[in-house]
């Protein structure tokens, strides 16, 4: 268990984990509205080179950024999706891209697209300012980054 006690916290978390990605790696959030998902993945972006601002993609669903090594952040968020549709196929094409990182939001409806070797972050919120994150590593790949991390 991880704790942080304010935003800049959380985005200097996140990009601890984005320096430690290397692609193909795929990471599946889980917490409440405002638990604080889309500030750990600014804090990815910007450990993986990413110059843009990240933005939540509540209403796009999808949003990619390109980093500066090559690789690509692509961050998917399925809050208002009871039927993905046509996203599982881009979600399952981005998952098998070695050059990609995938992070999930809200990913029960596309669970079952998802590998099993995943980085989990469970976010929850003791407080109104103090977030407790649980990593789960669901394999051996997402093993050597949750033991790099913490």
């Amino acid at each position: 268990m991880i704790e942080v006690t304010n935003e800049s916290a959380m985005r200097e978390l996140g990009e601890r984990l984005g320096r430690l990605l290397q692609g193909g790696e795929v990471i599946e959030l889980v917490g409440d509205v405002g638990a604080g998902k889309t500030t750990l993945v600014r804090g990815i972006a910007r450990g993986m080179g990413v110059d843009e601002t990240v933005q939540s993609p509540s209403f796009t669903i999808n949003r990619v950024y390109d980093a500066s090594n090559g690789l690509q952040l692509s961050h998917y968020d399925f809050y208002r999706l009871a039927d993905p549709g046509i996203m599982r196929s881009e979600l399952d094409e981005a998952v098998h891209d070695k050059r990609v990182v995938v992070v999930v939001e809200w990913a029960g409806t596309v669970e079952q697209t998802l590998p099993a070797d995943r980085l989990t972050v469970t976010i929850t919120s003791p407080t109104e300012s103090t977030r407790q994150l649980a990593l789960q590593a669901g394999g051996e790949r997402t093993q050597r980054v949750l033991e790099a991390l913490v």
